[in-house]
């Protein structure tokens, strides 16, 4: 077996390469809090809206301007070059949802977007997916992703609890009689029950 070594890191494109994970509402749905969801594979804006401008701007109209939170962006660009374009970018910290992103064009208008967490696991995005496109639900971007929190730490309970069942049926519960943790000789106060009428 032959390993390379590079001097320097490959840098390379990932977003490019990569599919866009990017669902959104069906046609003529009923209007929503939110449009649909996008699963960015960073916190970097100005590699991940050319592939999502570029995919919209066919379907929505040309894209020219988008908003972010500025809580999970680190870096706020003003201006992202995209296909034959620029598209500017603004942020508002009090006024916008920290896990939406607006996209408006000047032709057609305005849509929001559940921005889900790069760090996400494949299954709660997917579940946030299901949700952000479901017409019947009426929760906010972060209502979204807090019911998803939820969601993931009732199921790691759930499993947990699961794992000791199993663990136990299979005899990995100490079968020994607990020993007695008080040394040998200590008094234990016992507090006097009061008296009835007391």
């Amino acid at each position: 077996m032959t390993a390379t070594m590079l001097d320097k890191p490959a840098v390379e494109d990932r977003t490019s390469s990569l599919p866009l994970r990017l669902i959104l509402a069906p046609a003529g749905a009923a209007p929503a809090l939110i449009d649909g969801a996008w699963w960015p594979r960073s916190r970097d804006l100005t590699a991940e809206l050319p592939s999502l401008t570029a995919l919209l701007d066919p379907l929505w109209g040309r894209i020219t301007r988008v908003t972010v939170n500025p809580t999970f962006w680190p870096v706020i660009p003003r201006k992202v070059p995209v296909a034959g374009h620029v598209v500017h970018v603004g942020w508002f910290k009090a006024e916008q949802d920290p896990h939406k992103l607006l996209l408006l064009s000047y032709t057609t208008g305005r849509w929001d977007l559940l921005v889900i967490p790069p760090e996400t696991g494949p299954a709660t995005a997917a579940r946030l997916m299901a949700a952000a496109t479901d017409p019947s639900q009426c929760l906010t971007a972060s209502g979204l992703i807090q019911e998803a929190e939820l969601f993931r730490i009732a199921a790691e309970a759930d499993w947990d609890s699961t794992r000791e069942t199993v663990w136990d049926s299979e005899g990995g519960h100490d079968t020994r009689r607990p020993t007695s943790r008080t040394p040998a000789g200590a008094v234990i106060d016992h507090v006097a029950t009061p008296a009835k009428g007391m």
